[in-house]
């Protein structure tokens, strides 16, 4: 079974000194400011799964995924953690979050930048390591295990590298699960185009015309009705809820709210918010950020449901069961999650 998973970015909400030692702003401060606190029982839930994630890491700092064991499924994990805003340098979950580190970055190859094995992990990598960017202090990452050793901005560029090397080489300016296809799908470009959105945000380089490549191929995937296509243009009546959620957030990252797709995306993921799909927590994961861009009195709405939906699946170790997999599944019902704590940047509006 190939992977589908997820996708966050990280960056505005830190504040960086020019030797990269760099510190989180305080997210109850930020909660207080928009007038909103993390409901309790959130808190109660994140707290027990990042507690079995933390209980279920193995020694290479990874997690068991069966046959969707990689840097993605790591970096899942790992972004649960920065959701909530646990001090990565300091806190309880530190050296989870090294270890996790320094898995991803032992998977880069060194010269090309690809964090293989598919461009599903690639993109869910890059979009990790742009997070933790600017946040963990990498000048100790690998003092224990010099293997691989690299810091965080120079994986992120080749990673970044390697994502437009792959784009140049695809016809449609977009991605699919080899880095050399020439074919596209929405499902891995959506991973992809997050990772990369995630690092312009995080202050390293990404050409606009590469995002804006990226955007025209969504565009044209959407048919009128706000349906999405999977490898080929919708047109229309399909069931399309995670990659409506998928296109319509790229757009609201991306700036371009202005298209008539996002709009066209919005209005599906409204009358459709209530459906059970296929995939749920991929679905739910993408519907949680792409309601919260979109309206928040909808988001308010729909994330009451989440609560109570997630609290009554959580099992008593804190892990969430799913199609793929517990640890994948706990991860992405997690940061489902996550837009409540508003800590990461794509958690703002």
């Amino acid at each position: 079974m190939r992977m589908i998973l997820v996708a966050v970015t990280l960056s505005s909400l830190l504040v960086c000194s020019s030797n990269r030692v760099c510190t989180g702003q305080d997210p109850r401060r930020q909660q207080v400011a928009i007038g909103q606190e993390v409901p309790r029982e959130v808190r109660e839930i994140y707290h027990n799964g990042l507690n079995f994630l933390k209980r279920t890491q193995d020694d290479r700092g990874t997690w068991p995924a069966g046959e969707s064991a990689g840097p993605g499924t790591t970096s899942l994990a790992l972004l649960a953690f920065l959701a909530s805003g646990e001090d990565p340098n300091l806190g309880p979950y530190r050296e989870t979050i090294r270890k996790a580190l320094r898995h991803i970055i032992a998977s880069q190859n060194e010269k090309t930048g690809y964090m293989g094995p598919s461009m599903y992990h690639h993109g869910f990598a890059l979009l990790a390591l742009s997070e933790a960017y600017g946040m963990v202090d990498d000048r100790d990452l690998f003092a224990d295990s010099p293997v691989g050793a690299r810091p965080l901005g120079q994986a992120v560029e080749l990673a970044v590298r390697s994502a437009l090397t792959s784009q140049q080489r695809n016809r449609a300016k977009a991605w699919r699960y080899s880095p050399g296809a020439s074919d596209a799908d929405t499902s891995v470009s959506g991973a992809v185009l997050m990772g990369l959105l995630a690092a312009r945000n995080a202050g390293i380089e990404v050409p606009d015309e590469a995002i804006n490549s990226a955007i025209e191929y969504f565009a044209a995937m959407t048919a009128t009705d706000g349906t999405v296509g999977y490898t080929t243009a919708s047109q229309g009546g399909l069931e399309s809820l995670a990659r409506s959620g998928i296109a319509n957030l790229v757009m609201a990252i991306a700036r371009r709210k202005d298209l008539p797709e996002y709009q066209q995306t919005g209005q599906y993921l409204i009358q459709h918010k209530g459906d059970d799909p296929g995939w749920p927590e991929y679905a739910r994961y993408y519907q949680a950020q792409a309601l919260f861009q979109w309206d928040l009195d909808v988001w308010n709405r729909w994330n009451e449901d989440l609560i109570r939906s997630l609290k009554s699946q959580q099992k008593d170790d804190g892990s969430f069961e799913g199609e793929l997999g517990v640890t994948n599944s706990t991860s992405m019902s997690l940061l489902a999650l996550g837009v409540n704590f508003r800590f990461l940047p794509i958690y703002e509006r």
